[in-house]
């Protein structure tokens, strides 16, 4: 699982951030968070191969998230692209998209397969053999919904010295794989444990883009290995994020202990910061695993 932050900014470009965008690869599939204006720029500039994407996941209909989407859509549409889309959201987004379209004279040459998410709950809303998406309810000023991608496990690793070693039919490795002991021909059984390994831990990533301090975000995130959480403030404007239905570092950091998470990503960062030393300190107090997060950071999870 490899994470790609492409905007790590509030409100508008400033400091040499972009707006939210982040690109995550989990083995053969690319999924884009949030596309923001400038998004695209972005992609080619870290050479994600977002031709590659059939599923973009959209936080809220602010414009810092959002903004880039069409632009997106549209160039898809110069490469006559023919992969159907899948876009998740909150509600409006579908109307948002489409009536650009008509007044712009867009014709997608593709399928957009609009998914309407219920943003005050935490609901299933995407799977595959691999892996599973979930919706984190946010605390903003719109509807707005964060994403938990979480692997399945794995089948368990056969020994390969125990293959050679009683000769298991090729027939055989995907039960022993799914847990099945070994019956040998003259009737010993050889356990399982023997002959396999545990899988690799299942990963997991939350990203909770615009909120307030919520404990439906900590209940809901608890223990996933790697959490990002805007940090739009410092302490120093604790009321202004407050009244914005934002958060601060430490509050982040907050999040991130009470759920038990192993790795805090920072990132939304307000305009009127040249950098985030502050963001990181405060949040380093409570949660000594915060990492504040800047454009093109590459983060394998």
């Amino acid at each position: 699982m490899q994470l790609t932050i492409l905007g790590t900014s509030a409100g508008g470009p400033f400091h040499g951030r972009h707006y939210t965008a982040q690109a995550l690869h989990i083995d053969n599939h690319l999924f884009l968070i949030d596309c923001g204006e400038g998004t695209q720029m972005q992609l080619y500039h870290h050479r994600i191969k977002i031709d590659r994407c059939n599923h973009i996941f959209i936080s809220h209909l602010h414009g810092d998230h959002v903004y880039g989407l069409i632009g997106l859509l549209t160039s898809w549409c110069l490469k006559k692209r023919t992969e159907p889309i899948h876009l998740f959201a909150p509600p409006g987004l579908q109307e948002l998209v489409e009536t650009t379209a008509r007044l712009c004279r867009v014709v997608f040459p593709y399928t957009l397969v609009f998914h309407e998410v219920d943003a005050s709950v935490s609901t299933l809303v995407f799977e595959n053999s691999k892996m599973e998406v979930w919706t984190i309810p946010l605390d903003h000023r719109i509807e707005t919904s964060g994403w938990l991608f979480r692997e399945k496990p794995g089948p368990r690793h056969i020994r390969p010295e125990k293959i050679e070693q009683y000769a298991i039919p090729y027939a055989l490795i995907p039960g022993i794989k799914a847990g099945d002991d070994l019956l040998l021909p003259d009737g010993t059984t050889i356990p399982n444990a023997e002959l396999t390994e545990d899988p690799v831990a299942p990963r997991s990533y939350a990203f909770c883009s615009d909120t307030a301090p919520s404990d439906l975000v900590a209940e809901t995130v608890r223990g996933v290995d790697v959490l990002y959480h805007e940090a739009t403030f410092t302490n120093e404007h604790l009321a202004e994020a407050e009244a914005a239905f934002h958060s601060t570092a430490e509050q982040a950091a907050g999040i991130a202990r009470r759920a038990g998470v192993k790795r805090l990503l920072l990132g939304h960062f307000s305009g009127r910061y040249s950098n985030t030393d502050q963001h990181l300190a405060e949040a380093r107090a409570v949660f000594p695993e915060s990492y504040a997060t800047g454009d093109g950071e590459v983060v394998e999870i």
